[in-house]
């Protein structure tokens, strides 16, 4: 776990260890898996080739893939999961799937296109938010097609080496032997399976300290535009009313600034959970605070890190969204702990206390 402000650390603690039972403990230096945070790496990719000018967002996914027969969805579509696909964790079984063979990213475009005709719950294109694997595996295979290269080599070219992000990479199955695995909340090992060679949604292992090199990176060190980091920090679906909103591969809550009347402020985030690793990357702009945790034994409380956003602000929500539940359950959903106006070092001693004995 840790916490930092403009980029400097101010509290950080690891516990645990990557195998259970073992003694490998957990350290700066271990990758644990970081499930949909990953999400953030592929758009941001996106962003980049569309940034250098290799290609739009606003293109059709069809101009890259001229057999995908879905009329009018588009990168930005995809990015902002308003594609109205279907989510290939499900329908690949559905559709008859062998489960003794991993699943490849072309395996689900391929599936999506010659079985269409019997896929479920597919909508028109930019009709409403659907949170959605599968738009993200299809990111992956745009990246590879305009850059001529590998999902995980652009990354490592573009964004872990340049940043020097030395405990990141995008996981395949020859890392099998080395990837530290994850455990379910009993501590009993959680075994992959045939989702499990599929990227661009998850598969990226990274550390706290890496990820706050992401975050750096992030607030306009060069490497990302104004313009670049304002179309992934907009808010695109904005046919249900609340603070919760998704940008382009960054879920974020707009809520008013309590500090000035009147005022907003954007938390941008997002969760991962993949078998039993879960993590959090919650990022304040306005006072350029971070808070990171990862884990590989599955927990709630690495979700309970938002508790922690009221030590750099004041953040209030509207009227219309109290009745929803508190303040931590409506502007983090996975929350269930709400905690609405404790002292900032009471918070992280909880904080701290929570995190004995897991593999954050």
């Amino acid at each position: 776990m840790i916490v930092a402000k403009g980029g400097t650390i101010i509290f950080e603690q690891y516990n645990g260890t990557g195998h259970i039972p073992g003694t490998d403990s957990i350290n700066t230096h271990s990758p644990l898996h970081i499930a949909s945070i990953t999400k953030t790496f592929t758009a941001m990719a996106v962003l980049k080739l569309w940034q250098d000018s290799l290609l739009h967002i606003d293109d059709e996914f069809s101009k890259y893939f001229p057999a995908f027969n879905y009329a009018g969805l588009t990168i930005r579509n995809l990015l902002s999961h308003r594609s109205g696909l279907p989510n290939y964790n499900y329908f690949m079984e559905k559709l008859g799937w062998d489960k003794s063979r991993y699943i490849s990213n072309a395996d689900v475009l391929d599936s999506l296109i010659a079985r269409k005709d019997v896929l479920e719950d597919i909508s028109t294109p930019n009709t409403r938010f659907n949170y959605c694997n599968t738009n993200y595996a299809l990111l992956a295979l745009i990246i590879e097609k305009v850059s001529g290269i590998t999902y995980a080599e652009y990354l490592d070219k573009t964004f872990f080496k340049p940043l020097k992000m030395h405990n990141s990479y995008v996981f395949k199955m020859a890392d099998t032997g080395t990837a530290l695995p994850s455990y379910n909340w009993r501590g009993g090992l959680e075994p992959f399976n045939y989702l499990d060679q599929v990227y661009g949604d998850k598969n990226i292992y990274s550390t706290p300290r890496d990820l706050l090199i992401w975050d750096q990176a992030l607030s306009g060190n060069g490497l990302f535009t104004n313009e670049t980091l304002e179309q992934a920090y907009t808010p695109y679906s904005n046919e249900r009313p609340g603070i919760r909103n998704y940008g382009l591969g960054w879920r974020m809550n707009i809520i008013p600034d309590g500090n000035t009347q009147g005022s907003v402020n954007k938390i941008i985030y997002h969760n991962g959970w993949w078998h039993g690793s879960n993590a959090t990357l919650i990022r304040l702009l306005k006072e350029q605070a971070t808070i990171i945790v990862i884990g590989n034994r599955f927990t709630r409380s690495v979700y309970h890190a938002k508790d922690l956003i009221s030590v750099f602000g004041k953040y209030y929500i509207p009227a219309d969204e109290e009745e929803a539940g508190s303040i931590t359950e409506t502007v983090f959903p996975d929350a269930s702990i709400p905690v609405k106006d404790a002292q900032g070092s009471r918070k992280l001693n909880r904080a701290n206390k929570r995190s004995d004995n897991k593999a954050n």
